[in-house]
């Protein structure tokens, strides 16, 4: 240990003198076993002024000046359906919200915390930060204004934490904000937040800033009819022009932007709809589009495509996303006061642990992995994978069917004279669902053949991505309200696992009585992770932290809450003229907008 401090050391004094750049330090870092957010953390400690943002995601600013580069056309073939990141269910909508509205700061690629409506990142050197974690004072950029010319204050980021956490909202992003116990109004462009305890998470808050003037009279139980909700005004470098949910987002600049020279682009189009594939094609053989978003294509037709194409390339990087299928605790085909998969009522079947354990044995990660994803992804045994730091070296994975048949045999299903299995005169069968596009419907057919080898029958079901992700509460088809049995889907686990590990917390099941905006859909309830998660909100200790969300981890993949499939790259199709993006895993892939440019 003392020679791995003494090289710390000496790594961030070479940094701090401009001896060795950011980049050197953070390969040496990783290399070390190190996770982005300790690295982060510890230039931000210990060099205050490079972790802000000046100089480091764009040295260069090109082009000179605001405007003159015509429309930028954006593909998300799973189309938007709201504007309201604090109502979003998935990262087509918060995209989509984010070209107009803006949070207070952001991460980009290599983990450092970037100014956006803050004037600068909070530390303890410039006295804004507690060293206990209790507090966190954030001065906000002076000068900055609405869309509808208002001036940005306070008085917007206090109203944003009210709306959020108020329960009759169902905002989505309540647990961003959650553990605020109050924020201190110090000037019209200072606030203090205060936690309710020691939290290691002192940059709270990272969520997109809502105009108060605008939704005061929108909060609670009228927060769902806002107009806003779906014709926003924010700060962000483009104004809402027309919204089309399910289809097309139009915009166009903003001439009183806060960051000089910015943006390029005159108006841009996000198109959604279509899928992944032509989504990718439009971009690198057709020209069509500048960019396409999650295009998660099988292996073969990526690198065709690659051969092919002459317009764009496919980019890559690193992410947080794993493909994972999750098993319904409760039942989806019995309604009780108007609400299938109820708490009231427990699965069938997927209540017993051996038969869980057996559908585990029968995904075989491996060929889905090869096959489908090649270079874009990887089987994994962990739901929590990145940062590095907080990956689980305890579990494993297999494709065993022989093993998944003994475990059927044991837990009472028996084949009946068709071969499908019998228990008590119920058949197993399940329904399995997922969103609509190529991959995924071949990983269910993988994931099919093999339950039925094991005598389960299974019925596939896709559903349009821009239904399966949407936050509609009226809408049957949701994830949310999950009325499958199975079914498979990808969450970006973001830059702090505090956040995503909640989609399984006990407070967060998603049901009629919150609209269905709690994040567990799978409805699992277990008290050991609740208290693990609660410890990890204010645990100081990044190794003892880290092992809290390694024991959750382990717990979610012992009870066989959800299988991990693969763990994804992030993948976008890219025009070869498109300039300026910093494509980062821990935000929106949207987050840096502002600095995209054409080169001619």
């Amino acid at each position: 240990m003392a020679f791995e401090e003494h090289v710390l050391r000496t790594w961030v004094h070479r940094v701090a003198s401009g001896e060795a750049n950011r980049r050197e330090f953070i390969r040496a870092m990783l290399g070390l076993g190190l996770s982005g957010p300790l690295i982060a953390e510890m230039l931000a400690t210990h060099t205050p002024a490079m972790a802000q943002g000046t100089g480091v995601v764009h040295p260069t600013l090109i082009p000179a000046r605001r405007g003159g580069g015509g429309k930028l056309r954006l593909l998300y073939w799973q189309a938007p359906t709201i504007l309201n990141a604090h109502f979003a269910t998935a990262a087509k909508d918060v995209a989509a919200a984010r070209v107009v509205s803006e949070p207070l700061f952001s991460i980009d690629p290599d983990g450092n915390f970037i100014p956006i409506l803050a004037e600068e990142i909070p530390s303890i050197e410039n006295g804004s930060r507690s060293p206990d974690g209790t507090w966190t004072i954030w001065r906000l950029k002076q000068g900055v204004v609405w869309h509808d010319g208002k001036p940005f204050t306070a008085d917007d980021v206090i109203f944003t934490w009210e709306y959020v956490t108020d329960p009759a909202t169902g905002a989505t992003s309540r647990g961003l904000y959650e553990n605020i116990h109050r924020i201190d109004k110090l000037n019209n462009h200072t606030i203090k937040m205060v936690f309710t305890d020691s939290t290691p998470r002192w940059y709270l808050s990272g969520g997109q800033i809502l105009p108060k003037h605008l939704f005061a009279e929108y909060q609670g139980q009228n927060a769902r009819n806002a107009p806003y909700n779906l014709k926003p005004v924010g700060t962000g470098p483009y104004k809402i022009v027309e919204f089309k949910p399910g289809d097309v987002a139009l915009y166009e600049i903003n001439p009183h932007y806060h960051m000089p020279n910015r943006p390029f682009f005159d108006t841009v189009e996000l198109k959604g709809g279509g899928d992944a594939t032509s989504a990718a094609r439009a971009v690198i053989q057709t020209g069509e589009f500048d960019f396409a978003w999650n295009t998660q294509v099988d292996k073969d037709v990526r690198e065709r495509l690659e051969q092919q194409g002459r317009k764009g390339a496919f980019r890559m990087f690193s992410g947080t996303s794993v493909e994972h299928i999750a098993l319904n605790r409760t039942d989806p085909w019995t309604e009780v006061e108007g609400e299938r998969s109820s708490l009231k009522v427990p699965h069938p079947f997927f209540a017993d642990h051996q038969v869980r354990q057996a559908y585990a044995a029968a995904v075989d990660q491996r060929t889905i992995a090869e096959q489908l994803y090649g270079a874009a992804g990887a089987p994994t045994s962990n739901f929590l994978n990145a940062p590095q730091r907080f990956q689980s070296p305890n579990t494993r994975w297999e494709f065993d069917l022989a093993k998944a048949a003994r475990l059927l045999e044991q837990a009472g299903w028996k084949r009946g004279s068709d071969g499908i299995r019998l228990k008590d005169g119920r058949r197993m069968k399940v329904l399995f669902q997922t969103a609509a596009n190529p991959v995924r419907q071949k990983t269910q057919a993988i994931v099919k053949r093999a339950l039925e080898q094991i005598g389960i029958e299974v019925e596939l079901k896709a559903v349009l991505s821009n239904v399966y992700f949407a936050g509609d509460p009226g809408n049957p088809d949701t994830y949310s309200h999950f009325y499958a049995d199975m079914q498979m889907a990808a969450n970006s686990l973001g830059f702090d696992p505090q956040g995503p590990m909640r989609l399984f917390v006990s407070w967060e099941i998603a049901q009629k009585a919150n609209n269905w905006s709690g994040r567990n859909y799978v409805r699992w309830a277990n008290p050991e992770y609740d208290r693990l998660w609660k410890q990890a909100e204010t645990e100081l200790d990044p190794v003892m932290r880290a092992a809290l969300f390694i024991r959750m981890n382990d717990l979610l993949i012992e009870d066989v809450v959800v299988i991990p499939v693969v763990w994804r790259q992030e993948v976008s199709a890219v025009s070869h003229t498109l300039r300026g993006m910093a494509l980062s895993p821990w935000d929106s892939i949207l987050w840096d907008l502002a600095f995209w440019y054409r080169e001619a």
